[in-house]
């Protein structure tokens, strides 16, 4: 029975809701109403520190409430003479269908929560679907008990150092000279024009090219009129340097490997000509570029609004290496056992998702990116537990905000795709995750290259900002509840005269 269909509570984060295909003359809709958690007995075997065995069995009442809808449904899915769809009395469809249908069709439906109930007594988090196997079964109503096992892959337990001997050292936030030119120029690139040069071509000159790769005596690729910069590295490798010292109407070949396209990863000759070489004539840094390119009136007022600019550049810089840098002596810290299956599942997926999972190269590469963010994720889920780091609403809304706009959607449109999904308890992961280092950062003294201490308060906040936001949202939360109240007294004489 595996393919359980169960969510875990904790794991990475589900891409769709797995659920077991209805069989023959089955359907789902009637599944029975949620049951209250209940008592179930259980036991866990470590089998690997990532891998638990887990065995449950479940007393004959406890199940009876799924034997009882089994009934119910098989009584509306079955035709026997003498009966109404849905008036055969449970004798009759022992005796016609079977009490191993029934049994199974309980089982199926209750097998999912008497999982979730273990693992919640055993205070597991599973990082994957179980394997599960049934080893009993009441042999008839009224008698046994439902008993099963289920291998499933964990959230490794680690410790992690105390958090006060971490020392982190950043970046000074001192604003150089050099730092503001470079600014500057960057300013004057976006206000230059392109102009014709008679010489060869150089590093971060503008040339326009024709291209065609072949190979063997098949042209594969033809390009004509395409204007690239030397050092900007976005098409074929080799390119650079073929093109470096070539002049107007000057041809080379140079062989490189494919990035894309059915031939991709073969290797082809190149034959690039470059029809014309520009560089960028940048405007000379004066009051009238001031003018041109900003709101100020003088180069002496634009070069101080780009010295504080790149203040406040650095100084942001300085709360993400912090953070950074704080993961990476955590990782240090800790060796965490990753589970293999996770890996594997993930790896298959994302290969699936890009028709590549026959590409072994690729998997390798995937593989290393899977068991690195798995690594991050039972670290940080781990650090976010220690700290009791709670995500509020406010939160969780601004993740999912910034999240549409990456994807370029619609923000109501985009939560709502993630909730029919069943994706919004792994964006409350994700945002716990990201929080758990803010606020692990309150308790480490971060420090300049100069020895300075660095107060990054306004990135990482502060435990009094935390429980005012929480006040905040609890007293939002509780209006509704109100509101909803007095809509309801409202109604119920309503309510009682149609009654």
């Amino acid at each position: 029975m595996d393919g359980l269909p169960v969510r875990p509570s904790y794991g990475p984060a589900p891409r769709a809701a797995a659920t077991r295909p209805a069989r023959a003359g089955e359907t789902r809709a009637h599944a029975p109403e949620p049951l209250e958690t209940i008592e179930v007995k259980s036991a866990v075997e470590t089998l690997e520190p990532t891998k638990v065995k887990l065995t449950v069995e479940v007393e004959y009442d406890e199940l009876k409430p799924s034997i009882d809808h089994a009934y119910k449904h098989i009584a509306e899915q079955v035709n026997i003479p003498g009966f109404r769809k849905g008036k055969v009395p449970p004798r009759i469809i022992d005796q016609r269908v079977g009490w191993g249908a029934v049994v199974e069709h309980a089982v199926n439906d209750a097998l999912s929560g008497f999982y979730r109930d273990a693992v919640t007594s055993e205070s597991l988090r599973p990082l994957g679907q179980p394997e599960v196997e049934v080893t009993e079964i009441p042999a008839a109503a009224g008698e046994g008990q439902l008993a099963f096992t289920a291998e499933v892959e964990v959230r490794p337990e680690i410790t992690l150092p105390d958090l006060s001997g971490i020392e982190i050292t950043v970046e000074s936030t001192e604003v150089t000279d050099e730092d503001v030119t470079e600014r500057l120029d960057a300013l004057r690139e976006r206000f230059g024009t392109l102009v014709g040069v008679d010489r060869p071509a150089a590093e971060g000159d503008y040339v326009v090219i024709d291209l065609k790769a072949v190979i063997g005596d098949e042209e594969i690729d033809s390009v004509s009129g395409v204007s690239y910069q030397i050092g900007a590295g976005n098409m074929l490798e080799g390119l650079d340097e073929a093109l470096t010292g070539l002049s107007t109407d000057e041809t080379t070949t140079f062989a490189t490997k494919l990035a894309g396209g059915e031939h991709e990863g073969e290797e082809a000759q190149v034959t690039v000509t470059a029809t014309a070489v520009k560089e960028r004539d940048l405007p000379t840094p004066d009051d009238d570029f001031a003018q041109l390119a900003s709101e100020f009136d003088t180069l002496e007022e634009l070069t101080a609004d780009l010295r504080e600019q790149v203040a406040s550049i650095k100084t942001s810089n300085q709360a993400v290496a912090a953070r950074d840098l704080l993961l990476e002596k955590l990782l240090e810290a800790v060796e965490v056992p990753v589970p293999s299956g996770a890996v594997e599942a993930e790896v298959h997926r994302h290969l699936e998702s890009e028709n590549r999972l026959e590409d072994d190269e690729h998997r390798a590469e995937v593989t290393v990116d899977a068991t690195k963010a798995l690594t991050n994720q039972i670290l940080l889920d781990t650090l976010a537990e220690k700290l009791e780091v709670q995500v509020g609403q406010g939160e969780l809304v601004e993740y999912l905000v910034q999240a549409s706009q990456q994807y370029g959607m619609d923000p109501n449109q985009f939560i709502s795709s993630l909730d029919q999904g069943g994706q919004i308890p792994a964006m409350v992961g994700e945002v716990a995750r990201s929080k758990a280092l803010a606020v692990a950062l309150r308790e480490i003294e971060v420090k300049d290259s100069d020895g300075n201490v660095v107060d990054l308060t306004e990135f990482i906040g502060t435990e009094e900002e935390d429980a005012a936001a929480a006040e905040v949202e609890g007293a939002d939360a509780e209006a509704p509840a109100v509101e909803a109240s007095d809509e309801a007294a409202e109604e119920a004489p309503e309510e009682s005269a149609k009654a």
